[in-house]
Parts: structure tokens; sequence; C-alpha cells
């Protein structure tokens, strides 16, 4: 692989900076568009971005926003730790561009997303996570099998996810964390490419994977391409680049 920098536009969810960006860089922004997105990549050099713009202040800066960041290293799924989360930020107006966040797997032979028994270990999951894994599992156990403890998330893989207007929008591949910590349903889309949808999105759960129906209120930030649910007054989805 080459290791040649090469000057990139990233875009986050509240502007977008230009950087010169390795070849691994460049593959952790591509989110199947032919857009980058900085969320993915992490926590840049201020000395590779030569400029930012800002959505709030509809205007482009020379040199690199603020970056601030924490290390929590926090537990947030099983096998799954939050080593650090940080954000750029417009030196003009203290808007959010873009936030990220890096994870990392405790033991690198074992698999992500398993959900913890209800009781009592549920208590203990994170609060961003502990509601959306015991709604999985309680419609789980009630749409899908009448018998027994489900405690995996993993048996949602493989099964057709459609819409509320009943089109197929692809197949769930599996259970994540997207880069404001809540979770998501990553799905394998009918063109090949790979998305990411709220798991508040989700209706229920049976042989298929169901999505809300469209008496739902919209959500504010919610891209009307790809369902992601960006921060309200986002002006471009964080996750596929569309205007909202």
């Amino acid at each position: 692989m080459s290791s040649e920098l090469r000057l990139k536009k990233l875009r986050g969810s509240g502007g977008y900076i230009m950087a010169t960006v390795n070849d691994e860089q460049q593959m952790k922004g591509n989110l199947g568009g032919p857009d980058l997105f900085l969320a993915p990549i992490g926590r840049l050099d201020a000395n590779t971005i030569t400029k930012h713009f800002c959505n709030t202040c509809e205007k482009e800066f020379e040199g690199p926003p603020k970056i601030e960041f924490e290390n929590p290293n926090e537990v947030v799924a099983e096998n799954l730790i939050l080593v650090e989360r940080g954000q750029y930020i417009c030196n003009s107006c203290n808007a959010s561009i873009a936030e990220y966040r890096d994870f990392k797997k405790e033991n690198e032979a074992v698999g992500v997303g398993n959900a913890k028994p209800l009781e009592p270990q549920v208590q203990r999951v994170q609060p961003e996570i502990t509601q959306p894994i015991a709604k999985f599992l309680t419609a789980t156990q009630e749409t899908v099998t009448q018998s027994g403890p489900i405690t995996s998330v993993t048996s949602i893989e493989g099964k057709g996810v459609f819409d509320e207007n009943a089109n197929k929008i692809g197949t769930a591949k599996q259970v994540g964390i997207d880069s404001t910590q809540s979770m998501v349903l990553v799905v394998s889309k009918e063109d090949g490419t790979e998305g990411s949808i709220p798991w508040s999105s989700i209706k229920k759960i049976g042989q298929i994977i169901f999505l809300g129906n469209p008496e739902v209120v919209s959500q504010p930030g919610k891209c009307s391409s790809c369902g992601f649910v960006n921060k309200e007054g986002s002006k471009f989805c964080e996750d596929c680049g569309s205007k909202i």
C-alpha cells in the first residue's frame, strides 16, 4: 500500500476540512461514496490540516480548526472500549465541524456486539446502550422465538431489512456504535455498499427487520437519503454527505 500523502476534503456534519492524508486514512474515511468523511479517521495532526469550512459561519478559514479530545477508556459494549472521543471545532463560532470516536477491542480474536443478559448484567451496560439492547432482546424473544433467552444480537445477521413501504433496503450485517455513541444497525445495501440505520428506526424484528412507518414524525437532523440521525442543525449528513 502506498504511503503517499494527498490533499483531500474530509466532510463532517458541521462542515469540512482540507488535510493531507495517507492511503490508510483515506480507506477509513471512505464510506462507500465519492466523498471522504472525517469522523471515521479520528484525530488528525493539526499540522496536516490546511483549511476548514464551518456550515454555521458559511465560511472557509485558513489553517486547522480547534481539536479537543479526551481519553475515557470506557467499556461501551462487550469486548469494546471507547479509548478516545473528540471533535473539530470552528475557531470563529465554536460550532462543531465533526466528532469522532476511537474504539478498540480487548480481545482481537473475539467479535463485538454481544448483548448482556437482561438481569442482572444489563444494569452495568452504559445508559446509551442499555435501552436499545433491552428493546432488541424483548422484541426478538417475542417475534422470533418463543423459547429460551436470547443474549446475542448476532441472531439478526442475514435478515432482510425493509422500509415502511415494504421496499428492501438490504441485509442486516451487524450491530455497531456510531460517532455519537448511539447504537445502529449496519446494513449491506442492495448496491453492494454499506450503510447504518439508527436503532430507534427499527419498528419490529421477526423473520425480517421492519423499519418505522410514515406516520412517525421525522427526527431533527435525520438524513432523508440514508436515515442517519445527525445532530440538530447539521446541514450535511455525516454518514453519506447528502444535504439535509
